[in-house]
């Protein structure tokens, strides 16, 4: 695909606790007051606050659909389409993305960019070099109060997606983060 021809992709990322929802609703709302056709999405798996929401750590909400796999949405009437942990996709986030874009439709994503062992997430390594914008959030570190980069495990689990929160991770700058052992 010539990305020349492709719909914008907005790739927004950093650790957990940054403001990466945060900012995914700032675009979404963005989109809304320019008249365009919004679809919301998060993956199903995600049911920390809502089923049917983007939810900050904050409480910030935004009505969305929930989704096994972004297949789900290829065909989907918008001009805009907003996806939360994209992360949780994996590799089988990337055609889909492509597809939607190739149909003339803006897509901008959010999630954790690095996993809790060090490593980047995918689908990070394929969406952002194919991305029209990329913003790099830093949170602040838990243990120095430096800018975080990583999302650190609390919980013992060689599993690399859990779905948690505030008791099972914490933001690190690069020099506090221990990564989980495999």
């Amino acid at each position: 695909m010539n990305q020349q021809s492709a719909a914008p992709l907005i790739v927004v990322c950093g650790p957990m606790f940054a403001g990466k929802t945060t900012e995914l609703q700032r675009r979404i709302a963005l989109a809304r007051a320019a008249g365009e056709r919004v679809l919301v999405v998060k993956p199903a798996r995600d049911t920390r606050y809502a089923h049917d929401a983007l939810v900050t750590h904050t409480g910030g909400r935004v009505a969305a659909r929930s989704v096994a796999t972004l297949d789900e949405i290829a065909a989907a009437a918008a001009d805009f389409v907003a996806i939360d942990e994209i992360h949780f996709f994996a590799s089988d986030a990337v055609a889909p993305i492509e597809a939607l874009r190739a149909r003339g439709v803006a897509v901008a994503v959010a999630g954790c960019d690095i996993d809790h062992f060090g490593d980047i997430f995918t689908p990070f390594d394929a969406l952002i070099p194919r991305a029209t914008e990329v913003v790099r959030i830093a949170g602040t570190c838990h243990r120095c109060g430096a800018p975080s980069t990583h999302s650190e495990r609390l919980v013992a689990t060689t599993e690399r997606i859990i779905v948690g929160g505030a008791n099972e991770f914490i933001a690190t700058c690069a020099a506090c983060f221990r990564p989980s052992r495999r």
